[in-house]
């Protein structure tokens, strides 16, 4: 019996081969993985100090604003109300339009008031006869009394007749005097019938525009009905209201230069539109009122501004704004190099060794778009205005100043 060894010794060989193969790939991969990691295991290539801008913060004076929102009004609002009462008769104006002072708006049905004026007339000329008579029996009477005193001295005639002459003229006097009283109070019922007649013409008491009418023709009216009412514009009332805790702070101010509250007469205010225009003239203060609202805890005030052409209406709205004082010796900064970080304010500073520090800084008054500092920022110190996000305590940076443009808004300059 035959063995053949041959073929498998050759198929052996075959299956090493394969082997080998296979290994060399497995290695090759493996360590083509390990060079990759090694690779992505590299540290980064160290970086230089961050790049800051810095500006040298200064002490400057400060002029802070107040703002207060403000509602306009009439400089004078008259109510039109008729003096009489009668029927509606005729509107003489145009809503909406420019009124003068003594001008008619309306007029009411003048015939009762007319026949009223003329009967006060005739009772003028009824009083006239009457003490025209009165006077004729007060001659009649001095003449017997002339005439029967020297008789009565002479026992012509009895004294009782002479005392009855001195009665009578007496008691004509008497007449003539009620008759002029008659005379006066007829001719004061004239006047009255004639305001009364005049008052059929409702006339406008100052000069200014004149709104919608609230009566129609047709209407009866009286003394407690509106008409109308005109506003004077030019110039215009501001109203606003000052809180009580800024009341007292205006009135309790150190150093300052202009207040609110005592040269109002003097303090410029500006006015800003709702359409965030500003208002091409500046006004001034009218009045401070003399209390508080209890309701509102606050004051109100008055502005007045300057208003051609009636471009400002009562019931707009706008803000008023004014310089109250100036701050002395005070720190300005940009409103981007402040952080807050859990209710706490914090600005970022360059130290001796050019590494960031953090100092807590505390906040005053807005103005524009910086803030001044009160507290925690000394003068002198390189604040830094960029990268902010990127800070931290310790950082190394490399700071250069930042543009004069820049500076100079967060110097206050």
């Amino acid at each position: 019996m035959r063995f053949q060894t041959s073929p498998p010794a050759a198929s052996a060989s075959k299956s090493d081969r394969n082997m080998q193969t296979t290994g060399g790939l497995v290695l090759s991969a493996v360590l083509l993985l390990f060079s990759t990691g090694c690779e992505k295991q590299q540290a980064p290539p160290a970086t230089g100090p961050l790049p800051v801008s810095v500006i040298t913060v200064h002490t400057t004076d400060v002029p802070l604003r107040n703002e207060w929102v403000g509602t306009m009004d009439g400089y004078v609002n008259a109510q039109i109300q008729p003096q009489v009462s009668g029927y509606l008769i005729k509107q003489t104006y145009r809503e909406g339009s420019v009124v003068s002072k003594g001008q008619v708006l309306f007029q009411i049905d003048p015939r009762p008031f007319q026949a009223a004026l003329d009967q006060a007339e005739g009772q003028v000329g009824q009083a006239e006869g009457a003490l025209g008579q009165a006077k004729a029996q007060l001659q009649l009477a001095e003449i017997n009394v002339n005439r029967d005193a020297p008789l009565a001295e002479q026992r012509a005639i009895a004294q009782s007749q002479l005392d009855n002459d001195k009665q009578t003229a007496a008691q004509q006097a008497a007449n003539v005097r009620a008759a002029e009283a008659q005379i006066a109070t007829a001719r004061a019922a004239v006047e009255t019938a004639k305001l009364n007649l005049g008052f059929t013409q409702v006339r406008s008491l100052i000069s200014g525009v004149a709104g919608q009418a609230t009566t129609q023709v047709g209407n009866l009216v009286g003394p407690n009905a509106v008409l109308t009412a005109v506003s004077q514009m030019n110039p215009i009332k501001v109203y606003f209201s000052i809180s009580d805790s800024e009341y007292l702070a205006l009135s309790t101010l150190k150093g300052k230069t202009s207040d609110l509250l005592s040269s109002s007469a003097d303090l410029p205010l500006t006015l800003t539109l709702s359409n965030g225009d500003k208002y091409e003239s500046k006004g001034h203060i009218v009045y401070v009122d003399r209390q508080l609202n209890v309701q509102t805890g606050a004051i109100r005030v008055a502005a007045s501004f300057p208003n051609p052409g009636n471009v400002l209406r009562p019931g707009q709205f706008g803000r008023i704004s004014a310089e109250t004082h100036v701050q002395r010796n005070a720190i300005l900064v940009p409103q981007a190099a402040i952080q807050e970080l859990q209710g706490t304010q914090q600005a970022y500073i360059v130290g001796p060794d050019d590494k960031v520090k953090v100092v807590n800084v505390t906040l005053g008054s807005q103005v524009g778009t910086d803030w001044v500092v009160e507290g925690g920022l000394p003068a002198g110190s390189k604040l830094i205005v960029d990268n902010i996000q990127k800070l931290r305590a310790g950082v190394p940076v490399s700071p250069h100043a930042a543009s004069p443009v820049a500076a100079s808004d967060a110097a206050g300059r």
